[in-house]
Formats: structure tokens, C-alpha cells, sequence
């Protein structure tokens, strides 16, 4: 082929805004695509697989090992992963403006690393693990010191920090193997988002399965101590492929800074728009399609951009407390069923989860090889649905899963008070564990719909430079959710103890987690209302690829 070929010369050029991890002109045939989006998606798969081999039982060892209250340890759970959820924030700010993503991934990975290790010892050693307390005369007496009881959140809440370096990189360094001004790997991005979630669900549906019956049954000391060793091999894994990654070049300025710059444009522009008369900003805006500041114009776009962000963010809160319920009183309501698979083998309430995440699994390839193709046909949207039309209808979902929760939990109590087993919190109540099976398959398919519809959202709607700010401002609702989640669970256990049985008394048969659900989804309903508003209204950074 001769070399002044344009497709040749495409070929061989570097390409523009892209660096490899040293900051060397890097060319598209030899760096990105889905070989490298691979090397990134098996360390998140692994970070996955360890992160919820902690989280989807924290509440069994808060309310076993460290003798917590069923409200207390809902809403240290909840509060713990309300900040997993925020300091993807901070750690955005350090990738976007000092670090770049690729570093920023791996030393939160080493974080990792030491976090399940201090998390192990907690756990293991005598003299930092909790008593024992299963044949103490006096249980209530018996309690870890303050020195076990800091060492172990210490540890946990290094593993937050690390997630806040993590989260906010890992998806959008796999995003960014793929150049969106190339038409086919455009198309093929937007197809990662949903690739990505269900590689994702793969790892959390194995680690709810397996680490929540090695921590029941073997040990808690295992079940801490593996998710360490997969995230250093996975860390391993992660750096062979460092070779073949495509880094954005990293802007000294800090995203703050440039939010902040943005947003003092458009206040200037508001200004004066106030105190000139009409006519003059007419003539202005006509002079300024050649003179203008280009520069100050761009900012004032991105920051009416960004600050259409916020009404969605903020409609979509409720559906993060929605959310929180699947690793806390999902969970609880699971230990006090019937869990027999055969004689000697019982499901562990942890594990119930999985159904969750194996709709996921099973519902990712569903949209985006039959749903999407099919909606195209009407809609002529490339992506079958907009971004904003997929996360409302996993709103829809989210609130008929509240109602299902409610009405299953309705037929426990029942169940519970018909058996005589009102006043016995440790009995199995004669109902199978798979009453609970719809309500988390319809939060698995919710999520399908709003969780990667969010990711895919503020990835693409922030301004190209804040990427990973973009994608933790996403995963700030749910950090603020389980926030609101906490909050609501204390304030109603204080309320309700007043009267008489918290909604979240520990003997779950007095409860009234009901009561709790249909709370959630009411207020649901309310925010699908709202979002609704908001989204008919809003304007797309680019215009909707229509085929």
C-alpha cells in the first residue's frame, strides 16, 4: 500500500490526547481496544470479588464477632459504604489533576492489598481479634475492647480509601481504551458499559457465594484473608498489560480549579447579561462570533453542562437507599427462613444476594443484544434507548421491588405469628428463602437500567478532561444514599423504640421492616415523579447519534 494512503497515514499518526503510562506519543494499532479494557476489567473484577467478600456480610459480623444491635450494625454498614461511596470524590481529584488514572489504580490496589491484610489480623490474632462469645455465661457483658473495635474499622475504612482511589478510575480507564472519535470503537464503548457491569456481577456473585460460606462455616479469618491474595495477583495481572494502555494527558490543573474557573465565566456572564440593555448583548453576541474569547465561551458551555447534572443527581438518591437494603435487612430477613437445600446443606443468608447479581448476569446480554437492537428500530437512537430513558425505567423497577419486599415480609410476620414464633428471634419461620428470590432479582434488573445508565451518564456529560470526576460524582449517590439510608434507620429506630418494638428490633418476628419498604416506596414514587421533570427538560452535551 502506498504511504500517502490517508488510511495508512490515520494508521501511523499518534494519537491525539493519548500517551502511554510514560507519556510517549502512542499509536492506535498497537495500544487500546478490548485487549487492554481486558487487563483493566480483571483487576475491577477482582476488586469486586473482594470488595462485597467484605461488604454483603458485613452486617453478619458486625451483629456476631463485634456484638452490635441489628439498627446499630445496619447503619455502621451502611455509613461504611456511604463513604466507600464519597471518597471516589478525592480520589478523582488526585487522578485528574496530579496522578492520572493509571497510578491512581494501582496504588489504590496496593491499598487494597494492605487494608484485607489488617483486616485478616483483626480477625485471626488473639489479642486484636473479638472475644468469643458463643459460650460465655453472661453474652451481653461480652464485647470487644476499644482497641479491637478501632483496629478492626481502621482496617475497613482502609479499604473505603482505597475504593475512592479505585472506583472513580477503573471504569473510566477501561472507557478510555476506546477512541470516541473513531466511529467503530465509539460503537464499542458504548457496548463496555454493559460488558463491564456484567463482568462485574460475575465477581460479586462468586464472592457472595463463596466467601459468605467460608466466613460462616470455616472461618472469618479465610474469608477475609482471600479477597487479599486475589487483589495482589489480580494487581499483578493488572501491570503485565500496562504496555498497551492509552492515558489521557493529565491537566496540572486541579478539577476544582477548572469547575471553579468555569463557573466564574458563566457568574460573568450572568452579570452581564443583567446590567447591559438587550440590543447591546445582541450586538455583542454577533461581534463575538469573531472576536469572543473561544476559551471563556467553552466554559460558560460546560458550566450550564454541569449544572444540569445536579437535578438528576438529586433524583436519583432515593433509589441509592433503595439499593443499600440488598447487603443489610435483605440479608437479615434471609437468616430467618428456611435455607435447606438438602439435609445438610444450607444456603448462607449472604449468599442470597447472588440471585441479584446472576440477573444481572443473565439480563446484560439480554438488553444489549435483543432490547437494544429491537428499540433501535423504533427509536432510530444508535443506543436503542437515551442514557436518561434507561435510568428511569430501572426507577420503575426499583419501586416495584420495594412493594414486593413489602408485601414478602407482610407474609413472614405472618408466617412467624401463626407458628407461635413471635417471641423465638433465633427459629427458623417455615417459609423458603425463595419468597425473597423476586425482590432481588427486580433490584438486579434495576440496576441493569439505572446503575449503568448513571455510569454511562456522567462518564459522558462532564466535560472530557473530568472523566473521573464525572464517574464519582455517580458513585457519590450512592455514597449519599446509604448516608440518607443511615440516617433513616437510626432516626426511625429512635422514634419507634418509644412506642414500643423498633421497626428494626433484633428479633426481626416483632419488627417491622414492612412498615420500612413501603416508606421506600412511596418515597420512590415521589423521586420518579421528580426525575421525570428533570429529564424531559434536559439538554445533551451531543446530539443523540441517531441512525
Amino acid at each position: 500500500m502506498d504511504s500517502s494512503d490517508p488510511l495508512l497515514q490515520a494508521r501511523s499518526e499518534p494519537l491525539s490526547g493519548l500517551v502511554d503510562y510514560r507519556g510517549r506519543p502512542i499509536y492506535r494499532a498497537s495500544s487500546g481496544g478490548w485487549p487492554a479494557a481486558l487487563f483493566v476489567m480483571g483487576l475491577e473484577i477482582a476488586e469486586r470479588f473482594a470488595y462485597y467478600g467484605v461488604a454483603s456480610n458485613l452486617i453478619t459480623y458486625l451483629t456476631g464477632p463485634m456484638g452490635e444491635t441489628n439498627a446499630a450494625a445496619a447503619a455502621a454498614a451502611n455509613a461504611w459504604s456511604g463513604a466507600a461511596s464519597m471518597l471516589p470524590l478525592l480520589g478523582a481529584i488526585l487522578a485528574d489533576s496530579c496522578l492520572g488514572r493509571y497510578r491512581t489504580i494501582a496504588l489504590a490496589a496496593l491499598l487494597y492489598v494492605l487494608g484485607y491484610g489488617m483486616l485478616t489480623l483483626s480477625s485471626t490474632v488473639p489479642s486484636i481479634r473479638p472475644p468469643d462469645c458463643t459460650n460465655s455465661a453472661n453474652p451481653s457483658a461480652c464485647h470487644p475492647s476499644p482497641f479491637q473495635v478501632a483496629f478492626f474499622y481502621f482496617s475497613l475504612y482502609l479499604l473505603a480509601f482505597a475504593q475512592g482511589g479505585d472506583k472513580p478510575c477503573g471504569l473510566a480507564f477501561g472507557a478510555d481504551q476506546f477512541d470516541q472519535n473513531d466511529p467503530k470503537e465509539c460503537v464499542s464503548r458504548s457496548s463496555f458499559f454493559n460488558w463491564w457491569y456484567f463482568a462485574m456481577s460475575m465477581g460479586i456473585t462468586i464472592a457472595v457465594i463463596v466467601l459468605s460460606y467460608v466466613q460462616d462455616n470455616v472461618g472469618w479469618g479465610l474469608g477475609f484473608g482471600v479477597p487479599g491474595i486475589i487483589m495482589f495477583l489480580a494487581l499483578v495481572i493488572f501491570l503485565l498489560g500496562t504496555k498497551t494502555y492509552r492515558c489521557y494527558i493529565v491537566e496540572k490543573e486541579s478539577p476544582f480549579a477548572r469547575i471553579g474557573k468555569m463557573f466564574l465565566s458563566l457568574a460573568r456572564s450572568w452579570k452581564a447579561s443583567l446590567l447591559r440593555p438587550r440590543e447591546d448583548i445582541e450586538r455583542q453576541q454577533t461581534k463575538s462570533s469573531t472576536s469572543e474569547d473561544e476559551c471563556e465561551q467553552k466554559r460558560i458551555d460546560e458550566a450550564k453542562g454541569v449544572l444540569q447534572l445536579f437535578p438528576i443527581w438529586a433524583t436519583s438518591l432515593v433509589y441509592a437507599v433503595v439499593f443499600a437494603q440488598l447487603t443489610t435487612f435483605f440479608t437479615k430477613q434471609g437468616r430467618t427462613l428456611d435455607r435447606a437445600i438438602t439435609s445438610s446443606l444450607q444456603v448462607p443468608p449472604a449468599a442470597l444476594q447472588s440471585f441479584g447479581t446472576l440477573s444481572i448476569i443473565a439480563f446484560v446480554p439480554l438488553y444489549d443484544r435483543i432490547l437494544v437492537p429491537s428499540a433501535r428500530k423504533f427509536s432510530k437512537v444508535h443506543s436503542g434507548i437515551t442514557m436518561l430513558q434507561r435510568i428511569g425505567a430501572g426507577m420503575v423497577v426499583s419501586l416495584l421491588s420495594m412493594v414486593v419486599a413489602a408485601l414478602v415480609e407482610t407474609k413472614r410476620l405472618n408466617t412467624a405469628r401463626d407458628s407461635g414464633l413471635i417471641d423465638e428471634p433465633n427459629a427458623t419461620v417455615p417459609m423458603s428463602f425463595w419468597w425473597l428470590v423476586p425482590q432481588y432479582v427486580l433490584i438486579g434488573i434495576a440496576d441493569v437500567f439505572t446503575i449503568i445508565g448513571l455510569q454511562e451518564f456522567f462518564y459522558d456529560q462532564v466535560p472530557d478532561g473530568l472523566r473521573s470526576l464525572g464517574l464519582a460524582l455517580c458513585l457519590s449517590i450512592l455514597g449519599v444514599g446509604n448516608f440518607i439510608s443511615s440516617f433513616l434507620i437510626s432516626a426511625i429506630d429512635k422514634m419507634t423504640r418509644k412506642n414500643g418494638d423498633s421497626w428494626f428490633s433484633n428479633n426481626l418476628n416483632r419488627a417491622h421492616l414492612d412498615y420500612f419498604y413501603w416508606l421506600l416506596a412511596v418515597l420512590s414514587a415521589l423521586e420518579l415523579c421528580l426525575f421525570l421533570y428533570y429529564a424531559r427538560s434536559y439538554n445533551y452535551k451531543k446530539k443523540i447519534a441517531v441512525l
